[in-house]
């Protein structure tokens, strides 16, 4: 039987399959449907027939970048608004806005989020909704179909007690929303559970979301032991540290994303990797707000996954990978000491494959046949990134997020050339800033 040929090849590409595998220096990618048909060097990929081929000669081909925590409208709208503050301090401003969010606002802010990863290489992403609509972002991930999962936020206490209601009434029907969008557009879009964090849920909220994610088979995303804030909190309420509160209510399992982790001590981590929490690390953010550095070298030796993550643009102020990979090797080096910590590979890895694991979308992360076709091409042929030695070395430490030209998701051309067809990014900029700007006027 003669098989079909491919709907997209890419051909004279280094590729970068990641998950351990080896770089190919003179390679090629098929695409059938949504999914990977085959990878490997161009001599052994048949191209012939493909409906479109994508000459990537010079340029580097791999696995779209993922991000395993970030929150897309909201921060959209908070870009740059309050700087130099504590975390606590920053929340409380924040909260001024959120609670005069729209829904038209949030949809042209999420438009906004989505073209700025699309153009930056982040084809999946991990969106944890603190105290506004989803609906929006849903209707926007229509026009720009990238792959995320969508937590829906809640909490019942401090800054976050006005939606204590909702948030109760939303768990007991989560069900509902569950039945409408969980798997949906061709499952790129997955559903979550996303308590806030241990300083604005209680454990009664805590149990329930642990009961609703079991009943609907759902993944959990939650802010954890960001900064010396909420550990002085969690102390003096509960006595002990987060991570071990968590654990005393049964919470803590693989099907958990856990985002920050910067103050975790030696008995944390062994609880994080005894249940198999999952760690999304956003050392940009977190240094920014002076939330602490988290123990990287710790968590990989104890077996706990981990993937990077920008936060949202409110606290990281880009959805630029490439910051968040650079800045990762550079703190890390300096912290434990060892320049040989943290080398490129590994930080593509956490980019990529173990930001994948660490959000439970194994379906991306890597380039191999049989897995989902979200793939980006990366021109290096730029003054900041030449001479190229080491491929891995000019993405991590050189490239930016404008060298990414083209995006692939699910099997579909989002940009090409830095193009994105059918999408008026004009517009798009103009009706966002029209947005933010009247939020602000009318919340500060």
């Amino acid at each position: 039987m003669t098989q079909a040929a491919a709907d997209i090849a890419i051909v004279n590409a280094v590729i970068l399959p990641m998950a351990g595998r080896p770089k190919i220096e003179s390679g090629a990618l098929t695409i059938s449907g949504d999914t990977i048909a085959a990878v490997g060097p161009a001599a052994e990929i048949d191209t012939q027939g493909a409906a479109k081929v994508i000459d990537a000669r010079g340029r580097v081909v791999m696995p779209g970048f993922v991000n395993c925590h970030t929150h897309i409208a909201s921060n959209m709208l908070l870009r740059g608004l309050l700087e130099d503050v504590q975390l606590f301090e920053w929340l409380k401003t924040m909260w001024r806005l959120k609670r005069n969010f729209d829904p038209d606002t949030l949809y042209w802010a999420s438009l906004m989020g989505l073209v700025e990863m699309v153009k930056s290489g982040m084809i999946t992403f991990n969106e944890h909704f603190d105290a506004y609509a989803v609906s929006p972002e849903l209707e926007a991930l229509k026009v720009v179909p990238l792959r995320a999962t969508l937590g829906y936020g809640f909490a019942d206490r401090g800054i976050y007690e006005p939606i204590t209601d909702w948030s109760w009434k939303a768990l007991e029907t989560f069900g509902d929303r569950v039945a409408l969008y969980h798997r949906s557009g061709n499952d790129r879009i997955h559903l979550a559970l996303s308590p806030h964090a241990p300083y604005s849920c209680g454990a009664d909220m805590y149990r329930l979301v642990r009961e609703v994610a079991d009943a609907e088979d759902v993944v959990i995303h939650t802010h954890l032991a960001e900064g010396p804030q909420e550990i002085a909190h969690v102390a003096e309420t509960y006595g002990t540290t987060p991570v071990q509160w968590l654990h005393s209510l049964g919470f803590l399992k693989g099907d958990v994303t856990a985002a920050h982790c910067t103050q975790l001590n030696d008995d944390d981590i062994h609880i994080m990797a005894e249940t198999g929490t999952r760690i999304a690390h956003c050392p940009c953010c977190n240094a920014k707000l002076n939330s602490g550095t988290m123990r990287l070298r710790c968590m990989q030796e104890a077996g706990i996954t981990v993937g990077l993550a920008t936060d949202g643009p409110a606290s990281h102020n880009t959805l630029d990978m490439f910051q968040e990979m650079k800045f990762a090797g550079i703190i890390h080096k300096d912290k434990t000491g060892d320049v040989e910590f943290l080398k490129t590979n590994a930080l593509l890895e956490l980019s990529t494959h173990g930001a994948a694991k660490a959000m439970n979308r194994p379906e991306v992360g890597s380039l191999a046949p049989g897995k989902k076709a979200d793939v980006i091409i990366v021109d290096l042929d730029k003054p900041h990134c030449l001479p190229v030695y080491d491929h891995a070395a000019a993405l991590v430490y050189s490239a930016r997020a404008d060298d990414v030209v083209t995006t692939i998701v699910d099997g579909r051309v989002i940009m090409e050339d830095r193009i994105l067809p059918g999408i008026d990014e004009a517009e798009i900029r103009a009706r966002f800033r029209e947005k933010a700007l009247a939020l602000r006027d009318r919340s500060l």
